[in-house]
């Protein structure tokens, strides 16, 4: 039932004590007065104070005045009050809900109540800010005056505008792939602990590069409140990997990802985030500020704006048409129209829609929230009806996982779905993949942010139920218009990462001739076959061969942990830019996994790790995303943490006193391990704990890894009655992992 309208101007007001701006993650104690209108609230009557989905807003508590985010809650006339909290009491998006009930007395017209949230004097710091930027976070106020739980919302609610803070570190962007003698651009912005954009960046800065690079300023200024530089028309000279050092004071603030110079233009490498939601939906800030943020503050070159249908009105689909419509530039910018497909999982799960041009239908998975049922004629409550309905559409779909997950083995369309989505800020989830090879599909890998906090292509998942952070995609294109970087998803010309910007070509080198297809022959589709010695990423091949040579090169912004060369998802070589005999004093301990495929997937890895007879120096964090989630050493042999994962992975770095000595013992919520020192190598010592390859890992490195490059050529060989789906996974110390789609080889002859 919607919210009712009756009477709004006459439920009262209310306001926020202090109001303006204040940064993001900080605390404070916000006094909201609400003041009864002509009704009052009648016995048993209620509030509501209600906060978006996406917000991570310190989680209101009512019985420690010391703690976190305590909260209490007064009537001015000494009406008894019930306060409670809970995270899903009303509509999307607006579920996380404060309920205040009078259940002795009632209010008349000018009585107040006022709720302290972060009431500090009895000693708490205060409520806990949400970590991320908006400049209206609204406190929206409902009113149930006549105690029949219909209620209406007030016209006006309080808002107060959350800031970005000081910058705590600097990215510098660059493209991955760029060609002698033609320009390129640098993107430069800092972010803050929680991964905003600062606008408190002002001042000089000198830049440095590795290779010559014409056009290259000596240094440039950052003007006070600007979020984001750009420094474009620099042109590379010689062929190599390029990188760039922003300096400031001589230091290095910042390097860039490397950047591939090649002699001669090919296909394009473009960097695109084709998934994510803005507060017309689900997410936080407008669709035009979403966008905005994509081009200008995360550097992206595609995108896709890609809200749940069931939220989406007439007119915002309209609107969302027009945006697309305006941002879209050839050559500069793309953005797809388009939307996500939201339906229940037991009819098939999230679908990614993205059209190729405006005007065309929305299709939604239902009008849940949807009030206008003119259209309902349109909806497509299942899967199969989706892919029905699209079947004639310029159009290009992707299965993803969120709170819902696509269940590819229910409802496929190979025509249409070319891609599954591995990686989003809900975590990382391979299974979906061992569905897509199981069923004999062939499919690209794709990452992307699913973003609910306004990061487009930027996706930090700050510190709410979002375990990773965010995906994105490098799709190998001939140019950056719609119907190019179209037909390179349909080709499956992509690769994925869970978030850093890396270089990475992939190809299978054949003995003899084989023959490719010009698409997928199972699809039903006229195809064309040629004759090739060689096949990139996304091909479908048919050979008669045993084996091929399959060839990797890779240039990463962290050092290269590992690299697995996979046959779907058997792993046929781990190779390491390192040997035993360069292994030192430092281990690493990995815990991975997820608890099941639905919405309850998280996993709780808080425990500790104590070293007997030794004793561990400079440990680090590896994917401790949440600032609140923290890495403390408690003695000299004793480290403990608090982590979650989704899928992903994250995990403790550490060096030892003493490289062969004592005992380690690992104590999580899930698994145990006593390991003496000594046998921790290069291979991991693995314990395992069911749900979805949940798991820990505990292995050695070398004291100094450096390599951030590896190109190799290894054998891969072929079996007989299924498809051959050969692609890489590349692991970097600094916590990501790079995907490769497969090329698909049929064993001729089988």
């Amino acid at each position: 039932m919607p919210h009712s309208q009756y009477a709004r101007h006459q439920m009262g007001s209310a306001t926020i004590d202090p109001a303006g701006e204040f940064e993001a993650g900080s605390f404070g104690c916000f006094a909201l007065t609400y003041t009864a209108g002509y009704f009052g609230i009648d016995d048993t009557g209620s509030l509501k104070i209600v906060h978006r989905f996406a917000s991570d807003m310190g989680k209101p508590q009512f019985d420690d005045p010391q703690g976190w985010n305590y909260t209490t809650v007064e009537a001015s006339n000494g009406a008894v009050l019930q306060v409670e909290y809970d995270g899903k009491r009303n509509i999307r998006p607006w579920d996380k809900t404060l309920f205040i009930r009078v259940v002795r007395g009632y209010l008349e017209e000018g009585d107040r109540i006022v709720v302290r949230f972060g009431d500090t004097r009895q000693g708490s710091p205060g409520m806990r800010v949400q970590t991320f930027h908006e400049p209206t976070f609204e406190f929206r106020v409902l009113v149930d005056a006549f105690a029949t739980y219909n209620y209406v919302e007030l016209e006006d609610s309080p808002t107060i505008s959350v800031i970005a803070g000081p910058p705590a570190g600097y990215k510098a962007v660059l493209p991955s792939l760029a060609v002698c003698g033609e320009p390129l651009r640098l993107g430069f912005k800092g972010e803050d602990k929680w991964g905003n954009p600062s606008h408190r960046m002002g001042g000089a800065y000198t830049l440095r590069a590795n290779l010559p690079l014409a056009g290259l300023p000596a240094g440039f200024t950052v003007a006070a409140g600007d979020y984001a530089t750009v420094i474009g028309d620099l042109v590379p000279e010689q062929a190599g990997d390029l990188e760039i050092e922003v300096l400031r004071d001589g230091q290095v603030l910042a390097r860039s990802n490397p950047c591939r110079v090649v002699a001669r233009a090919g296909r394009r490498h473009f960097w695109g985030d084709l998934h994510g939601q803005s507060e017309e939906t689900i997410g936080t800030n407008s669709a035009e500020e979403l966008i905005v943020f994509a081009r200008d503050r995360a550097f992206l070159d595609v995108m896709s704006h890609q809200g749940n249908d069931f939220q989406i009105t007439t007119d915002f689909w309209a609107h969302l048409n027009t945006l697309t419509a305006k941002y879209n530039e050839d050559g500069r910018f793309i953005i797809f129209p388009g939307y996500e497909w939201s339906g229940n999982t037991g009819l098939g799960g999230d679908r990614n829609v993205m059209y190729l041009r405006e005007g065309r239908p929305i299709h939604r998975s239902s009008h849940a929230l949807v009030d206008d049922l003119s259209d309902l004629d349109s909806d497509c409550n299942s899967a199969d009806q989706l892919f029905d309905a699209l079947k004639d559409e310029d159009v290009v779909v992707f299965a993803h996982i969120g709170g819902r997950y696509a269940d590819i083995t229910l409802s496929h369309d190979a025509r249409i779905e070319r891609s599954i989505e591995i990686h989003s800020d809900w975590g990382t989830f391979e299974w979906l993949l061992e569905d897509a090879f199981k069923l004999g599909y062939r499919v690209g890998i794709l990452a992307n942010s699913d973003g609910h906090k306004g990061r487009h292509g930027a996706s930090h998942p700050g510190a709410s139920l979002f375990g990773a952070y965010g995906g994105l995609s490098c799709l190998i294109a001939d140019e950056l218009t719609r119907p190019a970087i179209a037909e390179c998803l349909r080709q499956r010309r992509h690769y994925a990462t869970t978030g850093c910007r890396a270089y990475l070509e992939v190809r299978a080198h054949f003995a003899r001739p084989a023959q490719r297809w010009s698409d997928d022959p199972k699809l039903g589709l006229p195809v064309t076959q040629s004759a090739v010695d060689s096949a990139d990423m996304g091909a479908v091949v048919a050979y008669d061969g045993d084996f091929v040579e399959f060839e990797f090169d890779v240039a990463t912004h962290g050092p290269i942990e590992r690299v697995e060369v996979r046959n779907r998802m058997d792993v046929v070589h781990v190779l390491r830019p390192y040997a035993e005999a360069d292994l030192g004093s430092r281990i690493r301990l990995v815990w991975e996994g997820s608890g099941y495929r639905g919405r309850g997937r998280q996993t709780v890895w808080d425990g500790e790790a104590m070293l007997e007879g030794n004793a561990f120096a400079d440990p680090r964090p590896i994917n401790f995303w949440n600032l609140d989630k923290t890495l403390d050493a408690v003695a000299p042999g004793h480290l403990r943490w608090q982590s979650l994962t989704t899928g992903g992975f994250s995990g403790v770095d550490v060096r030892l006193a003493d490289p062969r000595a004592g005992t380690l013992k690992v104590r999580t919520p899930l698994i145990d391990v006593d390991v003496p020192v000594a046998d921790i190598g290069l291979e991991p010592i693995v314990r395992e704990n069911g749900g979805i390859q949940r798991r820990l890992q505990i292995f050695r490195l070398p004291d100094e890894n450096k390599a951030t490059r590896m190109r190799q050529r290894v054998r891969v060989p072929l079996h007989a009655g299924e498809d051959n789906a050969i692609y890489v996974r590349v692991t970097t110390e600094d916590g990501y992992f790079i995907y490769s789609s497969p090329v698909y080889i049929e064993k001729a002859g089988r």
